[in-house]
């Protein structure tokens, strides 16, 4: 067992904490960038540095959040005031977590396929990490269903690094958030998506038991059952929770304690429809704690509306906190439309 046992355990019971979620903010700067020119925001380090600051500085984040994933960049960043992220987040009660993986590349011999990278001397790099103050990390595997995939390559090689990563993770002090996104495009029905995701899982747990890690000081990140984006036949919320919530059961062990979903291609109400439905309907259900761990579902009205103009702060912050509480609440199945 890790000499972090403990303090893994503290950690994860901390990022469970009842009605609070995990934020994404962990965009690589090509993605941040791509964001930003959309809005034709300058893609400077200065102004993704303002619009983190403005993401963390949002006044009682906290309350509904109980940790964020940060970007290489952005965990070395400071406040306006020269208060490096890391220190404000704790002073506030957030807890700081970093993106390990180094993005999804082209499998070998896999046509249409991609395995994460970032093994290479990771163990040092977990090391500097917890040293700025991390406690726990990320890794995002994507599977791409289509025709011929995803292959049993594919999810082996994905589930092999995932696994690797989390014991690495585990021996040094941070606590592993294990991503799995079934990519929701294609035009694949729920009945098909439930197959791939069921697959994913179950290899996805066959390597992290292979690879002795500690399923009580893991987090799951997986993404919903749904159907296709270009599907004819798009499945209702009550058929993607009952399926999503079905395929978990089934599939992940009692043992983990947390598993807070990604939002995926969803459109922002339907990620927190969801997440309130299966916290609502079949929370008793659920051996473990069911949250979120949501990017554009939290951010993106934020975003459009600050627009670069550091004069629309104070409002975008308002957005921001406005679906942090949404989602809080659907973490307790008492969400409504009505909230919107």
């Amino acid at each position: 067992m890790s000499s972090y046992a403990q303090e893994l355990q503290s950690t994860v019971q901390a990022m469970m904490t009842d009605g609070k979620g995990i934020l994404a903010m962990d965009e690589s700067k090509g993605t941040c960038d791509r964001r930003f020119e959309k809005l034709n925001i300058p893609t400077t380090e200065e102004r993704r540095r303002t619009y983190r600051e403005l993401i963390l500085t949002t006044p009682h984040l906290a309350d509904f959040i109980s940790s964020a994933i940060l970007f290489d960049e952005t965990i070395r960043q400071s406040t306006q005031a020269g208060v490096p992220f890391v220190k404000f987040m704790q002073n506030i009660g957030i807890i700081p977590g970093i993106k390990l993986d180094l993005g999804a590349k082209d499998l070998a011999a896999c046509p249409g396929e991609k395995v994460t990278e970032g093994l290479d001397g990771l163990r040092d790099r977990i090391a500097e990490y917890y040293q700025i103050g991390a406690r726990f990390a990320k890794w995002r595997a994507v599977i791409t269903i289509d025709t011929d995939t995803p292959s049993e390559t594919c999810l082996v090689a994905n589930a092999h690094a995932l696994a690797r990563y989390a014991a690495l993770c585990q021996e040094g002090g941070l606590v592993p958030i294990v991503e799995t996104e079934v990519l929701i495009d294609g035009n694949h029905t729920i009945d098909r998506c439930y197959e791939v995701t069921e697959r994913t899982l179950q290899v996805t747990f066959d390597q992290l038991k292979l690879n002795r890690v500690d399923l009580e000081r893991i987090i799951l990140k997986p993404s919903m059952v749904l159907s296709g984006a270009n599907c004819s036949e798009q499945a209702s919320v009550e058929k993607v929770v009952e399926m999503t919530v079905r395929c978990l059961q089934n599939n992940v062990p009692d043992a983990v304690p947390g598993i807070a979903f990604l939002s995926g291609g969803q459109s922002i109400e339907r990620a927190t429809a969801h997440l309130n439905l299966i916290n609502a309907q079949y929370a008793a259900q659920c051996p473990w704690t069911v949250t979120f761990s949501y990017a554009r579902a939290i951010q993106q009205p934020a975003l459009d509306y600050w627009h670069g103009d550091d004069a629309n702060i104070p409002t975008a912050q308002q957005l921001l906190l406005h679906r942090a509480k949404l989602n809080s609440a659907a973490c307790q199945g008492k969400y409504t439309p009505e909230m919107e």
